[in-house]
């Protein structure tokens, strides 16, 4: 097998762990707040473990360490929400709406990690609004707001991901994750006490051991779906050209879905107007990286954390 052929089996084992995010998320019966404390807490945990990654937060500049702790706020509240639109309406929802994370890279990047800015993207990002019409009209109503938290968690990956991709040069990829996630799971734990007054939904007690299930599935969901895929992508994307890994991760929705049809039997749930509009979103999400010019990846530490990641550089 070449490296090639090797890196593509990888990325894809990658993708088809991330797409279990969701699935797990509506296995977990915690509510959303102390689903995502304990997915950042464990993670994080368990790089402590590792002495090079304490090497790499001592040395970091008191200015860089800052932003990666600001970053990892916005994961947490990505996760949050995710996970909330897992809750309010069902893991092929909360999916699709991840798929809308390349629509908001193409209109907040260009500002925030200083690319010149694509009106190909931008008319990109505006063919996806009839399919997120139809995604909104095919579901029950009362999986809507399930709809709105879902887009505003793929706003927070596209902020989270381009901030990324513009300091990513400056630290081992272990080290970012480490403190990102430790800072999110500290910003979680602050923001708890407010969390039944801003959004009850998502609200739950953090320091209450989870039931056997419970944590059985967290340590699936901070392990198996989180740090594994990180490592094997770090070792399958200096094997692959952008595009080819940028397709791949662009079909997480699509595992995500066909897993819960599977898994959750959601097809029943769900009309043919919210499949269409999946049709018409995620054609635009995998043309996407027609758009970006080929070209080897060289810091795969780009994709970070997250449901959704855009590794074009």
């Amino acid at each position: 097998m070449t490296p090639a052929t090797r890196a593509q089996l990888q990325i894809h084992l990658c993708v088809l762990l991330w797409g279990f995010t969701a699935i797990l998320g509506k296995l977990i019966t915690l509510p959303a707040l102390p689903l995502v404390w304990w997915r950042m807490l464990l993670v994080a945990a368990a790089l402590a473990l590792v002495p090079r990654v304490w090497r790499g937060v001592r040395a970091l500049p008191r200015r860089l360490l800052l932003s990666y702790a600001g970053i990892g706020v916005l994961v947490a509240l990505h996760w949050l929400t995710f996970y909330g639109a897992v809750k309010l309406a069902n893991a092929s929802v909360a999916a699709t709406c991840m798929a809308l994370a390349t629509v908001f890279v193409a209109m907040v990047e260009p500002k925030l990690a200083g690319r010149r800015f694509s009106r190909a993207e931008l008319a990109l990002g505006i063919s996806v609004l009839p399919g997120v019409a139809l995604v909104v009209g095919g579901i029950p109503d009362g999986m809507r707001i399930g709809v709105a938290v879902g887009a505003l968690s793929a706003l927070f990956v596209a902020l989270f991901g381009s901030l990324n991709k513009r300091l990513v040069e400056h630290a081992d990829p272990l080290v970012v994750t480490a403190v990102e996630l430790g800072a999110g799971a500290i910003a979680l734990t602050l923001l708890a006490p407010l969390m039944p007054l801003l959004f009850p939904a998502f609200a739950g007690p953090l320091f209450v051991l989870p039931g056997a299930a419970d944590a059985g599935y967290l340590v699936l969901l901070a392990f198996a779906c989180t740090l594994f895929p990180f490592a094997l992508s770090l070792a399958a994307l200096r094997h692959m050209s952008a595009f080819s890994a940028q397709l791949a991760v662009n079909l997480e929705p699509v595992y995500a879905i066909v897993l819960a049809i599977v898994l959750l039997s959601e097809q029943q749930e769900l009309s043919l107007p919210f499949y269409l509009g999946v049709v018409i979103i995620l054609a635009a999400v995998l043309v996407h990286p027609l758009l970006a010019r080929p070209r080897r990846i060289t810091h795969p530490e780009v994709l970070a954390v997250g449901e959704s990641r855009d590794v074009t550089d």
